[in-house]
């Protein structure tokens, strides 16, 4: 099931592209947290996706907001594709136990064995404040991440 507006955002512990850990409580209080489940790197609509979050980071990601994208990979396929794409925020590897965040936000495929298209605005209290999840063909418009941003 997947994670209602209202509800506290599970807090989880993951390993970026450069295999430093990133705890999503560590952003209490501080930012809010564009929250971006992708379902694997190298993938043509995925690899538009975070793009597009990357041309857009200059309005999407600032003092008061940060962006975090997960997705099922190893946290090696991640650096190269960050460095190949140009990505300049943190990919977050949920690859083991592999979807344990994606299942806990209620966006892990288990037939396909990867998250599906799961994006979470969480406020500075830990709090869903909007989300968006499309099928795994589906790509999702950041501008309605800017959108929602902008609502907080």
């Amino acid at each position: 099931m997947t994670i209602e507006v209202g509800n506290a955002a599970p807090d989880f512990e993951l390993k970026n592209q450069h295999g430093e850990s990133v705890k999503l409580s560590d952003y209490r209080g501080e930012k809010n947290v564009v929250l971006v489940f992708y379902p694997f790197a190298f993938t043509g609509v995925c690899t538009g996706e975070v793009c597009e979050i990357q041309k857009e980071l200059p309005r999407l990601q600032n003092d008061d907001v940060q962006v975090l994208a997960v997705s099922n990979d190893s946290p090696f396929t991640l650096r190269v594709f960050a460095e190949q794409q140009g990505l300049e925020y943190p990919l977050l590897s949920d690859f083991w136990p592999h979807g344990d965040i994606s299942r806990k936000y209620g966006v892990f495929n288990d037939d396909k064995g990867c998250a599906v298209r799961g994006t979470f605005v969480i406020d500075k209290d830990g709090v869903v404040r909007w989300s968006v999840v499309n099928g795994l063909p589906d790509a999702r418009d950041t501008q309605e991440y800017l959108a929602a941003v902008g609502a907080l």
